[in-house]
């Protein structure tokens, strides 16, 4: 079954262009399956042997050690979709994970912040240093763009056109779409560059990422959540925001100026529209409250 698992995280990270999370995402859930069924089917276990009652004890098994209803429906999705890719290529007959039922999720709306917050945090002066400029046009480039934090990551200086003020993004999949850039976001990565490039210079090191270490490699998913909660400290703003919140944020700061949705689904490169919709609900549960408030019959 080893095997039957490295073979299919193969095919995620060469034939499916997965990104490296989500390989990692897979492998850390299908690990844990193995090791369940290795304790009912023994080391020398085969995939063909693998049945509905196996996985439904799994599941059940997920319930007492006590994991949310997200991470158990996650499980489940990783084992019907390894098992799918086992029967395409004939190693077993069915998928005995077909059957099985994902909890009912519990519906959460998105944490976001208000303009008057995001403009405080913007309104923060990390210094002309090169690496206050650098946090700068981070935090900008987030709420501006709307980016994911791995795609943030990702940005390589020829994917930035300052003329249209647009980034060429890559999202999950490697999938390719166009982000918007504010006038404050193009100044403060158009300032960041020119840093950059004499800091590059300094260390004698080459690369075509956008957002550099101090040591001049390209910053990680951490790093940049260490950069937002730095600034969060200091304006005073909760501490339980993180980059992902900058990008719920933007979305439901375009709906409530009454941006169309199918528009913002394209920036926020989802592939299904109801993804995009969860930002509606936040705007409805934001009128709600203040009908609640302020009508006298309410």
């Amino acid at each position: 079954m080893q095997q039957a698992v490295a073979d299919y995280l193969r095919y995620l990270g060469i034939e499916k262009n997965a990104s490296a999370y989500t390989v990692k995402s897979y492998r850390e859930d299908l690990t844990q399956l193995l090791g369940f069924l290795r304790e009912r089917l023994g080391d020398d276990g085969k995939p063909a042997l693998i049945t509905t009652r196996h996985l439904r004890g799994y599941v059940a098994w997920l319930h007492e050690q006590g994991y949310s209803k997200t991470t158990i429906a996650r499980r489940i999705a990783s084992a019907r979709s390894w098992l799918r890719f086992l029967c395409r290529r004939g190693i077993i007959s069915t998928n005995a994970a077909e059957g099985l039922r994902a909890p009912k999720q519990d519906k959460k709306l998105p944490h976001f912040m208000t303009e008057a917050d995001v403009g405080k945090l913007l309104a923060l002066d990390p210094g002309d240093h090169a690496l206050g400029c650098r946090d700068k046009a981070i935090l900008e480039t987030l709420y501006s763009a709307g980016l994911r934090v791995g795609e943030l990551c990702g940005l390589q200086v020829k994917d930035i056109d300052f003329d249209e003020g647009i980034l060429t993004v890559r999202g999950k999949g490697r999938k390719e779409r166009l982000a918007l850039l504010g006038e404050a976001a193009r100044d403060a990565l158009n300032t960041w560059l020119k840093h950059r490039e004499v800091f590059l210079t300094a260390l004698g090191k080459l690369t075509t990422a956008v957002f550099l270490n101090k040591n001049g490699g390209p910053l990680t998913v951490r790093s940049i959540g260490r950069v937002l909660e730095k600034y969060l400290l200091q304006a005073g703003l909760d501490p339980r925001s993180t980059p992902h919140t900058l990008r719920h944020t933007f979305a439901t700061h375009l709906l409530d100026a009454g941006a169309d949705i199918r528009g913002v689904q394209e920036l926020l490169g989802h592939k299904n529209l109801a993804t995009t919709q969860i930002y509606t609900h936040v705007s409805t549960q934001r009128l709600q409250d203040s009908y609640h408030k302020a009508h006298p019959r309410a």
